[in-house]
């Protein structure tokens, strides 16, 4: 495993993730009326829960690196469990705001950001683990890249090792 181009592509996905916060905000505030979360008064940009929202946005990301990290060194098909935690916390994310006092309107689109925001961290980062998950081979020739295989379980027995 490659644990420098692991975190290289989580901090990339981080800053996509906050660009993409940035924008679902902007859309739903500028383009469509929809005060997500903050009053309408506040503007486009709103107020401090518009940065709050974009930072949280990279830190999920960056956890998300994480968690993908412990997975690739700990579990026999990392990218099938990444698959279903991201998923998952996606589908959290997108029926939260239906539990807030928040206007029908806000509540769908912030949703509608979240559920972005969860195909966006999932598909980058599963392509960054996939390509992390690699090494290299180094010969005097040439420099190829091969998959390294997890351990099967249970571990199989040859005539020799008996």
């Amino acid at each position: 495993m490659d644990p420098g181009a692991l975190w290289a592509g989580g901090a990339a996905t981080a800053v996509v993730a906050a660009l993409i916060a940035l924008v679902g905000i902007l859309v739903c505030r500028w383009l469509f009326g929809i005060p997500i979360l903050s009053p309408r008064r506040d503007g486009a940009w709103g107020d401090a829960s518009t940065g709050a929202y974009v930072l949280a946005a990279a830190a999920v990301a960056v956890v998300a690196t994480a968690i993908l990290h412990l997975l690739l060194l700990a579990t026999p098909r990392p990218q099938a469990f990444f698959a279903w935690i991201i998923g998952l916390a996606t589908v959290v994310a997108v029926v939260f705001p239906f539990s807030t006092s928040a206007a029908l309107s806000s509540k769908m689109a912030t949703s509608a950001v979240d559920l972005v925001l969860g195909f966006a961290i999932g598909s980058l980062l599963s392509e960054v683990g996939a390509r992390a998950a690699r090494r290299a081979v180094v010969s005097t020739r040439y420099t190829r890249y091969e998959t390294v295989q997890p351990p099967t379980y249970p571990p199989t027995r040859t005539p020799g090792d008996w």
